[in-house]
């Protein structure tokens, strides 16, 4: 019993996100939770090229002059 305790209380955390995880794939959340991020991710880059529309356009034609 007591082995039991250490082990609960050393990986207690490994142990709730292996059970959030494995609920997550059987409900397929990660379908939802993926399309949340990429919006997100999309909202963040667009912000982030107009709030620099100058410095992303350098950059961008430098890229394109390597290519």
């Amino acid at each position: 019993m007591n082995g039991l305790k250490d082990i609960w209380n050393q990986y207690k955390g490994t142990i709730i996100g292996i059970i959030i995880a494995i609920l997550i794939l059987i409900t397929r959340l990660h379908d939802l939770i993926l399309a949340i991020v990429i919006l997100v991710l999309g909202a963040f880059i667009g912000n982030y090229v107009q709030q620099n529309k100058d410095f992303v356009k350098t950059k961008l034609k430098n890229f394109i002059d390597k290519i």
